[in-house]
């Protein structure tokens, strides 16, 4: 479904009340923790208000467990891309994040699953200081944050179909819920089909050397976001770590090990646990 790094050039919250739809003010766009989104593109029958409404809720389901992140760029810019979801490396000329969706009319899961996915990889190389990040060239361990995105997708459906039950964008799609819910679950039981055998060691010593070639392997990406998700339900706070996942130089031949070291050097002291509980997911060779 997502064919990462087949990148373009693009030339073109603690609380709900951080989100900024159409035009910003100066007070707005000058706050560290406003999220801007402003929708480009033919997504179909899909309205522009409702595109936001649905990609304003799965932000906030990430966000707010990351209350120490900011992105100094002017904000995001939601465009249509028929081939594959993607993130861009580079931002707009106006200074947003590019982030590409493929869905289109009103299948409002799917822009919660694939837009949930791209908002981490922005979170993961695009927060903070993010020119300190390594996010171009050889990266042998970048199926970790691909299965990472695929974690937040199913993390963020799940967390919305509880939000919606009360608290819904428009008091009409309380009912959706149950949608969001379905698609996450269809997703979660797919991939247990595919992998009946819960052997996860020996399976991921036999694929590492795969997926550090390859690191958009879905159905492998989506074996292992099902040992992650776990983890992050139980301490969603972890999601800040992952923006610490990219600082520093280069490692185009690092080790999965390598990788974590780094990780973890770079992140906060109260976040290092939670990065190693990851590092323990998986065995050494």
């Amino acid at each position: 479904m997502i064919h990462r790094r087949r990148f373009l050039t693009l030339a073109c919250a603690s609380t709900p009340a951080l989100f900024v739809w159409g035009r910003e003010t100066p007070d707005e766009s000058e706050n560290p923790r406003a999220i801007h989104l402003k929708i480009a593109g033919d997504f179909g029958t899909a309205s522009e208000t409702d595109i936001l409404a649905v990609l304003h809720s799965a932000t906030h389901e990430l966000w707010k467990h990351c209350p120490n992140t900011r992105f100094t760029v002017r904000g995001f810019h939601i465009f249509h891309n028929p081939e594959t979801p993607i993130t861009l490396f580079d931002h707009t000329a106006d200074d947003r994040i590019a982030i590409g969706l493929n869905s289109k009319d009103t299948f409002w899961s799917q822009y919660a699953y694939q837009y949930s996915h791209e908002f981490l990889h922005a979170l993961a190389g695009h927060s903070n200081d993010w020119r300190k990040t390594d996010i171009r060239g050889k990266k042998p361990n970048h199926w970790l944050e691909e299965s990472l995105c695929e974690t937040a997708s199913l993390f963020t459906l799940r967390a919305m179909a509880k939000s919606w039950l009360t608290n819904p964008p428009y008091p009409n799609w309380k009912d959706y819920s149950q949608h969001l819910h379905h698609y996450a679950t269809e997703r979660i039981e797919t991939t247990r089909k595919a992998y009946p055998n819960n052997d996860f060691p020996t399976w991921f010593l036999a694929e590492e050397p795969s997926l550090r070639q390859n690191s958009t392997q879905r159905e492998k990406n989506n074996r292992i976001a099902l040992l992650l998700l776990p983890l992050f339900e139980k301490q969603p706070a972890g999601w800040e770590s992952l923006t610490f996942a990219n600082l520093g130089p280069p490692q185009p031949d690092a080790s999965l090990a390598q990788h974590f070291t780094r990780w973890i050097a770079n992140t906060p002291a109260n976040l290092q646990p939670f990065v190693r509980q990851i590092q323990n997911l998986f065995p050494s060779p």
